[in-house]
């Protein structure tokens, strides 16, 4: 998604957190691309954490990025679920780690 008044180029896998059944937007451009640079400026603000927390205390890479979801959904500001997870994944990406996300859990 890009705009001609907003050089922001934003990547489909964040843009898809704002599409319906129908690939219709359900948010305005804008507010769609000043939310991708909150979660990406997050995301790379928690690269030099997660190394850290990685290297000092010998945590596993996944563990780390799992207790950064964890933090995130416990009131990150701005960030809501679909976020947290996106945050994570684009976080995982700039380490070049391996993460899964954990399963949500099925309600009955």
């Amino acid at each position: 998604m890009n705009d001609d008044d907003n050089q922001t180029l934003v990547p489909d896998s964040f843009v898809d957190l704002y599409r319906d059944s129908r690939q219709r937007l359900t948010a305005p451009k804008q507010e769609v691309a000043q939310r991708y640079e909150y979660c990406e400026d997050m995301a790379q603000m928690l690269v030099d954490s997660c190394r850290t927390i990685h290297f000092r205390d010998g945590v596993g890479e996944e563990e780390v990025l799992d207790r950064v979801l964890r933090g995130l959904a416990d009131g990150a500001p701005g960030i809501d679920a679909m976020h947290a997870v996106w945050v994570v994944r684009r976080t995982a990406e700039l380490l070049e780690w391996r993460w899964t996300p954990p399963q949500a859990p099925e309600g009955g």
